[in-house]
């Protein structure tokens, strides 16, 4: 099976070829022989119902400096392509949610990964509220009275913004610190939305974990240890990958999620971990495979692409009215 396949993403020249990977997505696609083609979100248009972007071919290589090849610039319909992967980094704000709303118009004829109407409505901290008894305690509320009554109960909390990304914006407040009257009002000022509120798990010190989900099967795990001194797991900040292996508890909330996301047509997903707490679900542009290909001997990439292929063939075998 030949795929045209486009790549929504962030600029190709800024990645990083040893973590990045919608980079290790694009050279497994490019090894089974499909045609690969790179835009930006902002290429798109929609116009008189037809979706449009403006795409250049594209061709991988795992060479530092030297990793990509764009071809010339050129205009297509995106219902002619077979595979759309939207890969483009959060933050989920307004400009992520049109994206989603123009490439409804192609899916499923086109095969959009992850399916858009579904990466719209499931926000990574909104999301796992649908699951009971997986979370920590949690809060979401604008109301500052609340968020000083939930502090009163569970004394260490963790305070963040609902559509935040990557860390930023995560508080830790612990029972004596005098700062949360200053962190409300701050947050008050830079968004409209709520914030969401956890009772801090000390389990963090030990690791956040990425769980990789294919389809709605776990693929593997990369735990995530967060810098001395610092609150946060993500590899960016400071967070040193290790290997990791599922618990029971992991495969238990894998199990109670998987058949949703499978349904919602949400192929690759990445979920975070803390002890025995799920605390995200990520379905916009998750990473994590890279790391947990080289700990566990193993290519998710080729699991993700094993699913699309046969989502992909389903739908043509479907007859048509």
């Amino acid at each position: 099976m030949s795929l045209a396949v486009a790549i929504q993403m962030d600029p190709i020249e800024t990645v990083n070829i040893n973590a990045d990977s919608t980079f290790a997505l694009a050279l497994e696609g490019q090894r089974r022989g499909h045609a690969l083609f790179h835009y930006l979100p902002s290429a798109l248009a929609l116009k008189n119902g037809r979706v449009f972007a403006r795409v250049r071919p594209l061709a991988v290589r795992r060479e530092p400096g030297n990793h990509f090849t764009l071809g010339d610039e050129q205009l297509v319909d995106l219902a002619t392509m077979d595979v759309v992967l939207m890969r483009q980094d959060p933050p989920f704000d307004m400009a992520y949610i049109t994206a989603t709303h123009l490439l409804e118009h192609i899916h499923p004829k086109t095969l959009v990964v992850n399916d858009p109407v579904h990466v719209r409505n499931a926000p990574e901290k909104l999301l796992v509220t649908h699951f009971e008894g997986l979370m920590p305690p949690t809060l979401i509320t604008a109301d500052r009275q609340q968020v000083l009554e939930f502090r009163k109960e569970y004394k260490d909390i963790v305070l963040k913004p609902l559509f935040g990304n990557g860390g930023a914006g995560v508080f830790h407040v612990t029972p004596d610190d005098e700062n949360l009257n200053s962190l409300l009002e701050l947050f008050t000022q830079l968004y409209r939305e709520p914030v969401i509120v956890q009772a801090y798990l000390p389990e963090v010190r030990l690791g956040d974990k990425r769980i990789i989900l294919v389809d709605g099967k776990a693929a593997g795990a990369v735990n995530r240890v967060p810098a001395s001194g610092e609150a946060r797991s993500n590899m960016h900040v400071g967070g040193q990958a290790m290997k990791a292996k599922l618990t029971a508890r992991d495969r238990e909330i894998c199990d109670a999620i998987g058949p949703t996301l499978r349904e919602r047509g949400l192929v690759f997903v990445g979920i975070d971990v803390i002890g025995n707490y799920l605390t995200e679900i990520n379905v916009t542009s998750p990473t994590g495979i890279q790391e947990i290909d080289r700990f566990d001997d193993v290519c998710i990439e080729a699991q993700i692409w094993d699913a699309i292929e046969l989502r992909r063939a389903a739908f043509e075998r479907v007859p048509t009215a």
